[in-house]
């Protein structure tokens, strides 16, 4: 990767809830951005995978939301912000397989209990700050490797 010099690049991206459609979209913009910076392929795939983890669940979870997304030259900050329901159990909601979906979002095959597992086992610090009835914040960290 280039020398950013100190300077970071911050994207700002809107989640429609309900639409899978579009789920996926930020994450996919991201992907892109990381590669065109020419990042490693293991920090790309790592960022890749627990953004999109957590664009899923805003869409499922959450009627959608925001995700700001800051780059610099040691790492990628991802904050995914929504107003959902939040999460009323995390040490539940962070076991492999546990879900709260329905089984309409299950037959369309997302909501599998993955979702916040693997956003930990992909990222170097994972953050979650939730308020039952008014909302989720997530940061997800991954360092820049060379």
């Amino acid at each position: 990767m280039s020398d950013m010099s100190g300077n970071s690049l911050h994207y700002h991206y809107i989640v429609p809830g309900d639409d899978f459609t579009q789920a996926g979209a930020a994450s996919s913009a991201v992907k892109q951005i990381l590669k065109q910076l020419g990042l490693n392929p293991q920090t790309i795939r790592k960022m890749s995978i627990s953004l999109y983890e957590g664009e899923i669940n805003m869409v499922i979870h959450a009627g959608g939301g925001e995700i700001d997304v800051d780059i610099d030259d040691k790492k990628i900050v991802a904050v995914l912000t929504d107003y959902g329901p939040g999460i009323e159990d995390v040490d539940l909601a962070m076991q492999a397989g546990w879900s709260t979906a329905s089984e309409q979002v299950r037959g369309l095959g997302f909501g599998a209990g993955m979702g916040l597992p693997n956003m930990k086992k992909y990222s170097d610090e994972l953050i979650i700050n939730t308020t039952v009835g008014a909302g989720t914040k997530v940061t997800i960290v991954v360092n820049i490797e060379n």
